[in-house]
């Protein structure tokens, strides 16, 4: 028999009591969401579409000038490759497909090497030739029918054709990232349940969290499409979201289960357990989200459409996940607790093996804390050399067809080759004349071409020495618009969106991260009521930054294991990745940090030298921080599995991001430099200690014996009476 218990008192318990006692309303409730969300809120892959780094920006807004004055934007290019452009067999498919499509609704203009390409259309050893078909409106039907005529060249001609285009490059993006994020949850929810099982012992313990998982997920869906109306939803977001909303609700769900499963061996019965572990846990995870969401709304600060999104979509998947860990997990218990194992009471004694790793590290905290950010340096020394770079078909893998296209024109048709920088100038064509000559005479420089765009639009395409990103083509970028030769220009481009977007980070970016900074620290003071922990502990967790950062530019820029991965590295790094994997891989490492930190300075209080805090705290919680961050790990290098080359880049950075934090840092950095600080640690001037004890967070939860309002049956059955149970629940705690 199980004991009687009284009422725990906080809002956190009452929701559990209530996500128990109406446990089949609430799971009516989210499976109503999840069909939904999968039903109609999966429709936001159709809806999305690449957006434009630097919104509001010079080159986005030169960009979409000469978008919205030409057609270039509503177009597809077929390559045709393989034989001779003079063949008869190639010359007579490619001139009746032409006829065909010309006849196409919606297509406007057909050009090939045979009718007004010319040379332009040729490749420069003659065996392959362009197809450029433009639109005037870019429908599912339209962009089919085109598509369907154009490949038929192929069997017509014997030749290969590979379709490119922005219209063809946003269609594969959309397409090839759902399937990604759908090869991420194959991949990633099979290993978790296979850890989890581990990690509990049993597999209806294990499958509680992901089926939270998947009530997460289908929410952060039908929130996503939500946003799409709004605001313009990058197709990068998704797998984002994704990912998030997974690995936090396997995260916060793995934390609710364990203590429902202490409680249990405690002698709670399932009504209880529920209870008393939605008023620790509970709190444990809101905590958790509040840290998340506070990093993340730093997003918020820059204008780029990607940041926002990425802020928007992440801050509303915390939500949805915080809500599915406090009431669809209990929920879940109230049905399946009783079959679930309990742990054993008095589990996990604490002399362990990470106690014996902290006594190690206490013998030499100097040398280990010296050691360890020597090595952390060194790992984040390869991010100094990091390129920002604005990919466009790159983020595909080679072997589809815009990529092959893209690849085409830039090695094999010279007069295709996309200029290093376009100015869209507003003036008659002489005076664009005159303003072309004086920019050919810039050093650097190795043409300048003038044409007509339309509605008194004129572009200027300028050629420079070197790749259209690098480093002589940002400098001619600064150059024309120091002196835009008294007209009206807009200076666009590869490189300038890339001098743009390094702008807007450089200028928005220190208050984003002051924002960031800010908040998370006052969360730890509030906790701590110290003002050297939060400040060691934000100078921890921007060394791990730093070397998850490293090690994306070795593997992405300088291609080390790239064949291991499944690319080709592209010379460097996509210029939005490095400031969204800081704003993820930050809230998450705090997370960890939060929690430890509350284990140690819970047995401060009770009266613990700093040492023996330290060893305690980290024997107690290394288990949790260990199998949360394996799970982690398993879902972020489970969506790295994918041919999305941004989505393998954030997957891959966050996942090394998190093993560092777990590892080195949590382990060896975070005990050793506490040692060395000693009662210094919890040190704060007087004024502020006392406004902590006024209102600084407790994260203790004092909790009523089990025993209280027993009846004579159960004081014949029950044990001896606990005293009140005060447990300590930070951001994930209680013990696996």
């Amino acid at each position: 028999m199980h004991a009687p218990f009284s009422r725990v008192g906080g809002p956190f318990a009452a929701v559990g009591r209530f996500s128990h006692r109406r446990r089949r309303w609430v799971l009516l409730a989210w499976a109503l969401l999840i069909a939904v969300g999968l039903l109609f809120g999966t429709k936001v892959f159709d809806t999305a579409a690449p957006t434009a780094a630097a919104a509001g920006s010079e080159s986005a807004t030169g960009t979409a000038l000469l978008a919205s004055a030409s057609s270039s934007d509503l177009s597809i290019t077929a390559l045709v490759d393989g034989k001779s452009v003079d063949d008869s067999a190639v010359r007579a498919a490619v001139t009746a497909a032409a006829v065909d499509l010309s006849h196409i609704a919606g297509v406007t203009g057909v050009t090939d090497a045979y009718n007004g390409g010319g040379t332009a259309l040729r490749s420069s050893d003659g065996t392959a030739s362009l197809v450029e078909v433009q639109l005037d409106t870019a429908g599912k039907s339209t962009v089919a029918a085109v598509s369907q005529r154009l490949e038929a060249i192929g069997s017509a001609s014997g030749t290969t054709v590979d379709l490119g285009g922005t219209q063809v490059l946003n269609a594969q993006v959309q397409q090839q990232t759902q399937k990604d994020t759908e090869l991420g949850e194959l991949v990633t929810l099979p290993l978790t349940l296979l850890v989890m099982v581990l990690i509990f012992g049993g597999f209806l313990a294990a499958g509680l969290p992901l089926i939270g998982a998947v009530g997460s997920i289908a929410g952060a869906f039908l929130a996503l499409l939500g946003f799409s109306r709004i605001m313009p939803m990058d197709t990068s977001v998704l797998p984002i979201a994704t990912v998030l909303g997974l690995g936090l609700s396997i995260d916060y769900a793995l934390l609710m289960v364990n203590r429902f499963r202490e409680e249990r061996g405690h002698g709670a019965d399932v009504a209880a357990a529920v209870e008393r572990s939605c008023a620790t846990a509970g709190r444990t995870i809101t905590f958790s989200a509040v840290t998340v969401a506070a990093a993340l709304s730093g997003l918020f600060v820059f204008v780029s459409p990607i940041f926002r999104a990425v802020a928007a979509a992440g801050v509303s998947v915390v939500v949805i996940t915080v809500l599915s860990g406090l009431t669809l997990v209990p929920a879940l218990l109230g049905f399946v607790g009783g079959r679930i194992k309990p742990l054993p009471a008095g589990r996990n004694p604490d002399d362990g093996v990470f106690a014996r790793t902290v006594r190690r590290v206490q013998r030499r905290p100097l040398p280990v804390a010296i050691g360890v950010t020597v090595l952390l340096l060194a790992l984040a020394a390869p991010f100094a050399t990091a390129h920002a770079q604005s990919a466009g078909a790159d983020v595909l893998p080679k072997s589809f067809s815009s990529r092959v296209v893209a690849d085409a024109l830039e090695s094999r048709f010279p007069a295709q080759q996309q200029a290093a920088v376009t100015v869209a100038v507003q003036g008659s064509t002489a005076q664009v004349e005159s303003y072309a000559a004086e920019v050919r005479t810039l050093p650097g420089v190795t043409g300048a071409t003038v044409a007509s765009v339309g509605d008194g639009l004129v572009s200027v395409a300028v050629s420079v020495d070197g790749g259209t990103q690098g480093s002589t083509a940002q400098r001619v970028v600064g150059e024309l618009r120091a002196d835009r030769g008294g007209l009206t220009t807009w200076v666009t481009g590869d490189a300038a969106t890339v001098v743009d977007f390094k702008h807007e980070v450089s200028t928005r970016g220190p208050w984003a991260l002051g924002l960031v900074v800010g908040a998370t620290f006052l969360l730890l003071f509030l906790m701590t009521g110290s003002l050297l922990v939060p400040l060691k502990a934000l100078l921890t967790n921007l060394l791990s930054l730093g070397a998850s950062l490293g090690a994306m530019t070795l593997v992405f820029q300088d291609g080390w294991f790239s064949g291991l991965l499944g690319f080709t590295p592209t010379g460097g790094l996509e210029a939005w990745i490095p400031v969204l994997v800081f704003a993820f891989a930050f809230g998450l490492s705090m997370d960890y940090e939060v929690f430890l930190l509350a284990r140690i300075k819970e047995l401060h209080e009770e009266g613990h030298r700093c040492r023996k805090a330290v060893e305690l705290g980290v024997q107690r919680s290394g288990r949790i921080i260990t199998s949360a961050a394996l799970l982690m790990v398993v879902v972020f290098a489970g969506f790295s599995t994918g041919s999305m080359l941004d989505i393998k880049e954030i997957g891959l950075a966050l996942a090394v991001a998190v093993l560092v934090d777990a590892t080195l840092v949590r382990m060896l950095l975070v005990p050793a430099t506490m040692t060395l600080l000693g009662r210094a640690n919890w040190w704060a001037p007087g004024w502020l200690q006392r406004f902590h004890a006024r209102i600084g967070l407790r994260e203790g939860q004092t909790l009523p014996p089990l025993r209280a309002g027993w009846g004579t049956l159960g004081k014949a059955l029950l044990p001896p009476q606990r005293p009140p149970q005060r447990v300590s629940e930070p951001m994930r705690g209680g013990s696996v």
